[in-house]
Protein backbone atom coordinates (compact mmCIF):
# COMPACT_ATOMS: atom_id res chain seq x y z
CA UNK A 1 0.00 0.00 0.00
CA UNK A 2 1.38 3.09 -0.98
CA UNK A 3 2.22 5.57 1.75
CA UNK A 4 -0.27 9.02 1.40
CA UNK A 5 1.23 12.55 0.42
CA UNK A 6 -1.64 14.55 1.26
CA UNK A 7 -0.07 17.83 0.69
CA UNK A 8 2.31 17.05 -2.28
CA UNK A 9 -0.46 18.35 -4.97
CA UNK A 10 -0.47 22.07 -2.69
CA UNK A 11 3.07 22.22 -2.62
CA UNK A 12 3.55 21.54 -6.24
CA UNK A 13 0.76 24.83 -6.81
CA UNK A 14 3.23 26.92 -4.43
CA UNK A 15 6.43 25.82 -6.61
CA UNK A 16 7.73 23.10 -4.87
CA UNK A 17 10.73 21.96 -6.24
CA UNK A 18 9.60 18.46 -9.11
CA UNK A 19 11.12 14.90 -7.97
CA UNK A 20 13.19 15.54 -11.11
CA UNK A 21 15.13 17.72 -9.07
CA UNK A 22 16.03 15.15 -6.97
CA UNK A 23 17.85 13.09 -9.25
CA UNK A 24 20.72 10.89 -8.54
CA UNK A 25 20.34 11.21 -4.55
CA UNK A 26 20.67 8.26 -2.18
CA UNK A 27 17.83 6.09 -2.38
CA UNK A 28 15.15 6.02 0.36
CA UNK A 29 15.40 2.60 3.11
CA UNK A 30 13.66 -0.22 2.12
CA UNK A 31 9.57 0.70 2.00
CA UNK A 32 8.93 -3.18 3.69
CA UNK A 33 12.14 -2.51 6.42
CA UNK A 34 10.55 -1.95 9.98
CA UNK A 35 11.89 0.72 12.23
CA UNK A 36 13.75 -0.94 15.25
CA UNK A 37 13.53 1.77 17.67
CA UNK A 38 16.94 2.28 20.14
CA UNK A 39 17.25 4.26 23.39
CA UNK A 40 17.47 7.85 21.73
CA UNK A 41 19.47 10.39 23.42
CA UNK A 42 17.71 14.20 23.08
CA UNK A 43 19.66 17.28 22.96
CA UNK A 44 18.50 18.00 26.38
CA UNK A 45 19.96 15.54 28.00
CA UNK A 46 16.95 13.13 28.60
CA UNK A 47 16.33 9.83 27.19
CA UNK A 48 13.27 8.65 24.86
CA UNK A 49 13.49 4.59 25.43
CA UNK A 50 13.03 2.04 22.82
CA UNK A 51 10.93 0.08 24.12
CA UNK A 52 8.44 2.94 25.14
CA UNK A 53 8.54 4.27 21.67
CA UNK A 54 7.31 0.59 20.22
CA UNK A 55 4.18 0.83 22.56
CA UNK A 56 2.88 4.02 20.20
CA UNK A 57 2.74 5.90 16.69
CA UNK A 58 5.57 7.94 16.65
CA UNK A 59 5.87 11.10 14.30
CA UNK A 60 8.75 12.09 13.58
CA UNK A 61 10.45 15.01 11.99
CA UNK A 62 13.95 16.02 10.32
CA UNK A 63 14.70 19.49 10.92
CA UNK A 64 17.90 22.45 11.21
CA UNK A 65 17.58 25.57 13.05
CA UNK A 66 18.97 27.68 10.14
CA UNK A 67 15.95 25.76 7.66
CA UNK A 68 13.74 28.60 6.89
CA UNK A 69 10.71 26.05 5.82
CA UNK A 70 11.07 24.01 9.48
CA UNK A 71 11.01 27.48 11.10
CA UNK A 72 7.52 27.64 9.60
CA UNK A 73 6.62 24.03 10.77
CA UNK A 74 8.16 23.87 13.84
CA UNK A 75 5.30 25.89 15.32
CA UNK A 76 2.65 23.04 14.31
CA UNK A 77 4.82 20.08 15.16
CA UNK A 78 5.21 21.78 19.27
CA UNK A 79 1.19 22.16 19.15
CA UNK A 80 1.06 18.32 17.73
CA UNK A 81 3.52 17.62 20.58
CA UNK A 82 1.51 19.31 22.95
CA UNK A 83 -2.22 17.57 21.74
CA UNK A 84 -0.47 14.30 21.52
CA UNK A 85 0.44 13.92 25.42
CA UNK A 86 -1.02 10.75 26.75
CA UNK A 87 -3.05 10.03 23.76
CA UNK A 88 -0.36 7.16 22.05
CA UNK A 89 1.08 9.06 19.84
CA UNK A 90 5.04 10.65 20.45
CA UNK A 91 6.42 13.43 18.74
CA UNK A 92 10.14 12.90 18.00
CA UNK A 93 12.00 15.28 16.20
CA UNK A 94 15.98 15.21 14.58
CA UNK A 95 17.97 17.86 13.91
CA UNK A 96 20.51 17.66 11.09
CA UNK A 97 22.53 20.60 13.08
CA UNK A 98 25.84 20.59 14.03
CA UNK A 99 25.57 21.15 17.69
CA UNK A 100 23.96 20.10 20.26
CA UNK A 101 24.14 23.34 21.36
CA UNK A 102 23.24 24.66 18.10
CA UNK A 103 19.52 22.98 18.34
CA UNK A 104 19.14 23.68 22.80
CA UNK A 105 19.67 27.25 21.34
CA UNK A 106 16.93 27.18 18.62
CA UNK A 107 14.66 25.77 20.42
CA UNK A 108 15.13 27.15 24.09
CA UNK A 109 14.44 30.78 21.76
CA UNK A 110 11.64 29.60 20.53
CA UNK A 111 9.69 27.76 23.64
CA UNK A 112 9.93 24.33 22.05
CA UNK A 113 9.22 21.51 24.12
CA UNK A 114 9.29 18.51 21.46
CA UNK A 115 11.86 15.83 22.04
CA UNK A 116 14.85 16.72 19.83
CA UNK A 117 18.06 14.41 19.40
CA UNK A 118 21.04 15.13 16.88
CA UNK A 119 20.52 12.93 13.43
CA UNK A 120 23.26 10.54 12.87
CA UNK A 121 23.76 7.06 10.95
CA UNK A 122 20.97 5.26 13.18
CA UNK A 123 18.88 7.56 11.60
CA UNK A 124 19.51 7.58 8.22
CA UNK A 125 19.38 3.53 8.43
CA UNK A 126 15.71 3.88 9.83
CA UNK A 127 14.37 6.59 7.20
CA UNK A 128 16.99 6.37 4.10
CA UNK A 129 19.32 9.41 3.11
CA UNK A 130 17.23 12.68 3.94
CA UNK A 131 16.36 14.52 0.72
CA UNK A 132 14.70 17.69 1.57
CA UNK A 133 14.05 19.79 5.37
CA UNK A 134 11.95 19.51 6.94
CA UNK A 135 10.89 15.30 6.73
CA UNK A 136 7.94 14.02 8.51
CA UNK A 137 7.47 10.37 8.79
CA UNK A 138 4.75 8.08 10.75
CA UNK A 139 5.91 5.13 12.32
CA UNK A 140 3.27 2.94 13.35
CA UNK A 141 3.95 0.26 16.82
CA UNK A 142 4.96 -2.24 14.90
CA UNK A 143 8.06 -0.17 13.05
CA UNK A 144 6.37 0.27 9.94
CA UNK A 145 6.53 3.74 8.60
CA UNK A 146 2.93 4.62 7.12
CA UNK A 147 3.27 8.12 6.37
CA UNK A 148 6.34 10.27 4.98
CA UNK A 149 6.12 13.89 3.64
CA UNK A 150 8.79 16.01 2.44
CA UNK A 151 9.06 19.60 2.39
CA UNK A 152 6.90 22.20 4.88
CA UNK A 153 3.37 20.53 5.49
CA UNK A 154 0.33 23.30 5.69
CA UNK A 155 -0.54 23.38 9.56
CA UNK A 156 -3.67 21.56 9.04
CA UNK A 157 -1.70 18.85 7.82
CA UNK A 158 0.32 18.51 10.93
CA UNK A 159 -2.86 19.09 13.03
CA UNK A 160 -4.37 15.52 11.44
CA UNK A 161 -1.45 13.66 12.27
CA UNK A 162 -2.91 12.56 15.52
CA UNK A 163 -5.64 10.42 13.44
CA UNK A 164 -2.30 8.27 13.92
CA UNK A 165 -2.44 7.94 17.57
CA UNK A 166 -3.01 4.27 19.21
CA UNK A 167 -6.35 3.78 20.69
CA UNK A 168 -5.84 2.80 24.16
Amino acid sequence: MPIPNFSYARRRLLGALPATALAGIAPARAADAPVKWTDIKLVDGRVLRGADLQKQAVVVQMWASWCPFCMRQNPHIQKLHEASGGKGLQVLTFTIDKTEQAAREYMSKRGYTFPAAMAGIEVEDWFGARRTLPEVYVVEPSGRVVFREGGEMFPEDIAALIRFAVKK
